[in-house]
């Protein structure tokens, strides 16, 4: 018998990326290989670093640039830089400043920040543990709590910045932007930026023509009981459209980032292909036990088991390796039929 759902709790929710992701145990994506099982299953196989910039960029410090929590910060040096997110922790590295991070978030797992203490848990900050690094620069979102623990970093007398959480595809831009003017390295945020926008338009130039593939996003935490909907700004959307896809929880209605999952709402989507992260599907026993979920299996994507998995830590990124994860959804979502 299927685990009983339940309705998410906020700390749940704040698991999500986008990245939200408390998106744990990462590795990379590059190209897509099998899971294993029988059918039209697929998983992301995803590149496990991140490329930084050649050379060392140049930095013109001290910087001042505006919090997207109203705060002014000035940031005099970056020689010691504490990003509370995976995504955060992606751009420094690209950046090529990743020898100047000193600490991680838990869903920052790419090679290069392994090793590094982990100051932050599923959006959860130990305010001790980022000031016993003496960061000079610490890098928030506006989802990072509690707010007593941020309130406790700044009134350490460290420069803290807030950014806006990416939600679609036309924010990766806008992030690596802020993310360079706030490290002094504007220049070197030109080039990623550039970069990350030639390889994004390359890999929508991949898009099949032709139908659309109806694909549905659900986040699933089988341990914690969690199995949601995503729908209209979920982030998931923005990623499956640019892929050649529709988005079946938004297309359905959903006005919400996430819903709980219920079979009638999965009937009223009824999904060509479902995506899920690779933890998730880990979660609920692979492709056999998500198939078990009421509603699941007598979807047409559930029929034909047509499953494309993405690894947590960059599908909701939406930074340097966005890239790869377009190219494996669009070798995923448009793949035909049943694989023997």
């Amino acid at each position: 018998m299927p685990t009983p759902r339940r309705t998410p709790t906020r700390a749940a929710l704040l698991l999500l990326p986008a990245v939200l992701l408390g998106l744990l145990g990462l590795a990379g994506c590059g190209s897509p290989a099998d899971t294993g099982g029988g059918g039209g299953e697929r998983k992301a196989a995803v590149a496990d670093r991140v490329e930084p910039l050649a050379g060392t960029p140049e930095q013109r410090l001290p910087a001042t640039v505006r919090s997207a929590d109203g705060h002014e910060v000035t940031v005099r040096a970056t020689d010691r830089i504490v990003p509370l997110t995976g995504s955060l922790s992606e751009i420094v590295f690209a950046l090529g400043l990743g020898d100047h991070v000193v600490a991680r978030d838990v869903t920052a797992t790419f090679d290069q920040a392994r090793k590094l203490p982990v100051v932050t848990r599923a959006h959860d900050v130990s305010a001790e543990s980022v000031l016993s690094l003496k960061p000079t620069v610490v890098l928030a979102e506006t989802t990072t709590g509690p707010a007593e623990a941020v309130d406790q970093i700044r009134a350490a007398g460290v420069p803290l910045v807030v950014l806006d959480p990416a939600k679609k595809l036309e924010d990766v831009g806008t992030r690596v932007d802020r993310v360079a003017a706030a490290l002094g390295a504007r220049t070197a945020g030109d080039r990623l930026r550039e970069r990350t926008r030639g390889r994004i338009d390359a890999a929508r130039e991949g898009v099949p023509g032709g139908a659309k593939p109806k694909v549905a996003f659900l986040y699933l935490r089988g341990s914690a009981s969690v199995y949601l909907l995503g729908g209209a700004g979920s982030g998931a959307d923005s990623l499956i459209e640019a892929a050649g896809g529709v988005d079946a929880g938004k297309e359905s209605g959903l006005k919400r980032d996430f819903t709980p999952l219920t079979s009638e709402a999965l009937a009223k989507a009824a999904p060509d292909v479902i995506l899920v992260m690779s933890k998730g599907l880990d979660s609920v026993g692979g492709v056999d036990g998500l198939l078990k979920i009421p509603g699941v299996g007598q979807t047409p994507a559930g029929l034909d088991r047509r499953i494309a998995s993405v690894d947590d830590g960059v599908l909701l990124n939406f930074g340097p390796r966005t890239d790869t994860v377009l190219k494996s959804l669009v070798e995923q979502i448009h793949a035909k039929g049943q694989r023997r």
